[in-house]
C-alpha cells in the first residue's frame, strides 16, 4: 500500500450553514482519514482547518475541494505534503487572561512580544468578554515547565500588564482551572462600594480620623486587630439604629449581582469573609443568597456602640481560618478555593487560597496575589474563571432576567 499524503486543507469565507457538509461530503467520496480539525468564527468570518490523511490522488482531492467551495461562495487553500507531526498535540501549560478597557493592538503587542521572548507560544485565542471590559483568553504553551519559569512568567507579565494598562491573569491549564468550587469575597471596597466602617465614623463627625486608620492598615502599616480596636472606639456612643441605616444604604460594586448569580446557578459556594460587621452586612447576604459570612460582632448596650468588639476579631489570619472553615464545611479542597479581596489583611486568605485574585487593591496585596485585576467591575472574576459574557447573558435570557447592559 503505497504512503498516505497529508492534505491540509484552509476554508474562509461568511460563516453560513452548510460549509462543513459540503467538504466532508468531498472528502468523504475521497475516502481520507481525518487527522485533526479546527474551526473558529470571529465576527461572522469562518476559518476552518482540516488536517485528512490521502491514500491516493491528492491532487484530485484539492480540486474537488475547491470546485465544491466555490459552489457555496468560500475561499480555500490546499496544502500537499502538510506537516502532520503535531496532529497529536500537547494541552497547553497555562491559560493567560488579557483585560482591557479597552485592549488597545499595542497593549496585545507588548504580552505577544514577552511571551515570545520568555519562549512561550500562543497555542489559541478566544474572546471572552466585551463588556463591561474587553476580554482575551489565550491558551499558551511554556518552553521550560518548572515553578521557577512559572514564576519568572507571572513577573514578566505583571510588568507588562502595568505598563500596557491592562489585567493580566495567569492560571496552570488544565482539570484544577476548572476545578474550583468555593469562593469568598472581602467586603469593603470589594463587594461593596466604600468601607463600613467609614460611613458609620460619618455619623458622628470622625471619618478622617477613621480613614487615616483604615488607609495605613490596608497599605500593612499598622496590626489589622490593633486598627480595628482603635476605630471602634472612635464610634462610642452611637445610635445602634445608624448601623441599620449604614446597611440599608450599602451600594454593591458593579458587576457583583451578575458575579454571585452566575458563580451559583455553577454550583459554587459563595461566602464573605469581613473585617467589618455583621450587624451591617447579614442583610446582604440574605439578600445575594450567600452560603457564608465571618464578620466581627459590635458591643451595644442600651441601645448604644460601647467602642468595643466582642469575641475573637476577623483579623488577617482570622480571614484565612475562616476561609478554612467553610472549605472543611463543605468537604471542599482549599486548591478548590478562590478569595477576592482589596488590602493588606486579605493577604493571608488569598496566599490560602486555590486562587488568589486582588481586586484593585493595594501593592501589599498585588505582589502575593495570583492574579491583580485594576477595573472597577467585579464580574472581571468570572472571566478569570473561563466564564465567557455570552454564556452569562444567555443564563439570564434563560432564566427570563432581560438585564440591560449599563
Amino acid at each position: 500500500m503505497p504512503s498516505a499524503t497529508p492534505v491540509l486543507i484552509t476554508v474562509t469565507g461568511p460563516d453560513k450553514p452548510g460549509v462543513s457538509s459540503v467538504l466532508f461530503a468531498v472528502l468523504t467520496r475521497h475516502g481520507v482519514d481525518v487527522l485533526d480539525v479546527e474551526q473558529v468564527v470571529i465576527r461572522g468570518r469562518l476559518v476552518l482547518g482540516v488536517l485528512v490523511s490521502a491514500q491516493r490522488d491528492p491532487e484530485g482531492i484539492q480540486e474537488a475541494v475547491e470546485q465544491a467551495m466555490a459552489t457555496v461562495s468560500m475561499s480555500v487553500e490546499v496544502e500537499i505534503g502538510a506537516d502532520s507531526r503535531r496532529t497529536a498535540r500537547l494541552e497547553s501549560s497555562h491559560v493567560l487572561i488579557l483585560l482591557g478597557h479597552p485592549v488597545t493592538a499595542r497593549a496585545f503587542t507588548e504580552v505577544a512580544r514577552k511571551l515570545a521572548a520568555l519562549g512561550a507560544n500562543i497555542d489559541a485565542i478566544r474572546g471572552v468578554a466585551d463588556y463591561p471590559v474587553t476580554g482575551l483568553e489565550l491558551r499558551i504553551s511554556v518552553a521550560d515547565d518548572t515553578e521557577e519559569a512559572d514564576a519568572q512568567l507571572r513577573s514578566a507579565l505583571a510588568v507588562v500588564a502595568a505598563r500596557a494598562g491592562v489585567d493580566v491573569a495567569v492560571e496552570r491549564a488544565g482539570l484544577t482551572r476548572r476545578a474550583k468550587r468555593l469562593v469568598v469575597f472581602d467586603v469593603d471596597s470589594t463587594l461593596i462600594q466604600g468601607e463600613v466602617i467609614e460611613m458609620l465614623a460619618a455619623h458622628v463627625g470622625v471619618e478622617p480620623q477613621v480613614r487615616e486608620i483604615t488607609e495605613a492598615a490596608m497599605r500593612g502599616e499598622l496590626d489589622f486587630a490593633e486598627s480595628l480596636q482603635r476605630r471602634v472606639a472612635l464610634l462610642e456612643g452611637l445610635d445602634e439604629g445608624v448601623l441599620d441605616e449604614v446597611a440599608a444604604s450599602l451600594e454593591l460594586t458593579p458587576g457583583a449581582r451578575t458575579t454571585i448569580r452566575t458563580l451559583k446557578r455553577l454550583g459554587f459556594r459563595c461566602g464573605v469573609v469581613s473585617g467589618g460587621f455583621t450587624r451591617v452586612i447579614r442583610s446582604l447576604v440574605t439578600e445575594l443568597g450567600l452560603d457564608f459570612c465571618a464578620a466581627n460582632e459590635l458591643e451595644v448596650v442600651d441601645g448604644k456602640l460601647t467602642g468595643r468588639v466582642l469575641g475573637e476579631i476577623v483579623d488577617r489570619p482570622g480571614k484565612a481560618v475562616a476561609l478554612r472553615r467553610f472549605a472543611d464545611s463543605v468537604g471542599v479542597p482549599m486548591a478548590q478555593t478562590v478569595a477576592v479581596g482589596d488590602g493588606a489583611n486579605d493577604i493571608d486568605m488569598i496566599g490560602a487560597a486555590g486562587l488568589g485574585i486582588a481586586f484593585n487593591a493595594k501593592p501589599a496585596l498585588r505582589e502575593v496575589a495570583d492574579t491583580a485585576l485594576s477595573h472597577p467591575f467585579l464580574d472581571a472574576v468570572l472571566f478569570v474563571l473561563g466564564v465567557t459574557r455570552a454564556e452569562v447573558e444567555a443564563a439570564d435570557l434563560a432564566d427570563g432576567l432581560d438585564l440591560v447592559r449599563q
